[in-house]
């Protein structure tokens, strides 16, 4: 059987994240990537510049379209900027029965914002109940949880138990915007505690970081990797695609991760 993965999120005009970085990612780790566009941006290395929302109807019939035909092993959700928009993909993903990877994207890398400020309630009652595994970073789990941004170990371990009691099946709470040598994730899916960790690689090209992760996650699941070995192996692929991205030169401004540092001279 040919693995299949679905990501239900916006689309980066720039390549570097949303849908194109999904995509991108499923094809590096051996999925069919399938796609949902929930919102498409005007943006590049420097910022987003427009953004304008899918109708729910549409973003409805793509979902349908592909989960009607594909026998789709994982999904994933990514921007997803308005309480409409929530609730129809809450109900989609309930009448399959699927239960994604939750990517809570709230401010792009550049710090524009791209969920607004309405749809935070929406997405902790109709999507975090439903997913197998959220991904916040560290501003992103302050955000959901009501919580100051966690500055220790511990903290995000506080943190990622918050988000599993709010109904998560696990929490991965990422430390990518912390300080120190090491960048150290924490992982608890109701039961253990998981400490992850690589060492920081100081680069500016980390556009995408978020979208990559959460969506190597997926196609772990996808290929039916246990949670704890989608998400080891997920790290490790980011933290390949960081390293190699310091060697590209795309864009004036924070440039994408190397999706295929493995195939690219």
């Amino acid at each position: 059987m040919t693995c299949i993965a679905i990501t239900i999120a916006g689309s980066d005009s720039g390549g570097g994240a949303g849908i194109q970085a999904d995509l991108k990612t499923f094809s590096a780790l051996g999925v069919f990537g399938t796609s949902a566009i929930t919102a498409i941006t005007a943006q590049n290395t420097q910022g987003v510049t427009a953004l304008e929302d899918i109708s729910s109807g549409i973003i409805a019939a793509q979902i349908d379209a592909i989960l009607d035909d594909m026998n789709v092993g994982a999904a994933k959700i990514g921007m997803v900027s308005r309480a409409e928009t929530i609730v129809t993909i809450a109900q989609r993903l309930r009448h399959y029965r699927l239960r994604p990877v939750v990517d809570p994207v709230m401010v792009a890398t550049s710090g524009d914002r791209l969920l607004q400020e309405d749809a935070i309630d929406t997405l902790k009652a109709e999507i975090l109940p439903q997913a197998a595994i959220v991904t916040p970073n560290l501003p992103e789990a302050a955000l959901l949880t009501g919580l100051p941004v966690a500055r220790t170990e511990d903290e995000m371990i506080v943190q990622a138990r918050a988000l599993v009691d709010m109904g998560a099946g696990a929490a991965l709470v990422k430390g990518g915007h912390g300080t120190g040598p090491e960048s150290v994730d924490i992982l608890f899916d109701g039961q253990d505690i998981a400490r992850l960790s690589a060492p920081r690689i100081d680069t500016r090209n980390t556009h995408g970081t978020g979208c990559t992760l959460s969506a190597a996650i997926t196609a772990g699941l996808a290929r039916g990797l246990s949670l704890i070995d989608a998400v080891r192996e997920a790290k490790s692929f980011l933290h390949s695609a960081l390293d190699a991205a310091q060697h590209m030169k795309v864009g004036k401004g924070s440039g994408p991760v190397h999706h295929f540092h493995r195939w690219w001279d």
